[in-house]
């Protein structure tokens, strides 16, 4: 039998989602390989390791919820409000659709989302969000200041993320009604602190 071709970063993140779920991390990459039917190598044009390819999983995951929202013909109209809405909203809903995995990630973590190293990519992907959408800031006519003011924005966003994240995880309400409930609290108590400041 010959070995499948045109294997994509996406294809690789696919398959190994399904080995964990089903077995446990594959021994090795040849052995995934193998069970893939595809060459060893192909691995290595995309990710240097197991390691590599999981905390890509999660980058994947902010990219689809970017793409999906530029394909809504309204987002671009939208408020930076509701687009932080509509990020938190499709990206949650992606994760309920991979939650096996996600809670397999997760695991035995009860604390301190942020030094889990899987969450590397996301983290980059969300800032880069956080900072498309042209969130309320103050002039404070000083460019170290401003600067200062954008990363701290950027990190609370961020720490919301993760809370929102946590809350998920723990989440038991049908159809994760009450994380539902939660996004939306905390985006308006962050853009309401805004504008207070």
């Amino acid at each position: 039998m010959s070995k499948k071709k045109n294997i994509t970063q996406e294809k690789l993140i696919e398959w190994y989602m399904n080995a964990v779920l089903l077995a446990g991390q594959p021994n090795s990459i040849f052995s995934f390989a193998q069970e893939n039917n595809f060459e060893e190598s192909d691995f290595y044009k995309h990710f240097s390791s197991f390691e590599s390819l999981e905390k890509a999983v999660f980058g994947v995951f902010a990219k689809e919820t970017i793409y999906l929202l530029h394909k809504t013909e309204a987002y671009k109209d939208y408020s930076s409000k509701d687009k932080l809405l509509s990020f938190y909203f499709t990206f949650f809903e992606l994760l309920t659709v991979n939650r096996s995995y996600v809670l397999l990630q997760f695991k035995g973590i009860k604390r301190e989302l942020s030094k889990l190293s899987v969450l590397k990519e996301l983290r980059t992907e969300f800032i880069h969000f956080i900072d498309e959408i042209s969130l309320e800031k103050i002039d404070f006519k000083n460019e170290k200041i401003n600067k200062i003011q954008d990363k701290t924005i950027a990190e609370g966003y961020w720490m919301q993320l993760l809370l929102i994240l946590k809350f998920w995880i723990e989440d038991e309400s049908p159809n994760f009604e009450k994380t539902d409930v939660f996004i939306e609290k905390s985006v308006k108590a962050s853009f309401d602190i805004q504008q207070i400041a």
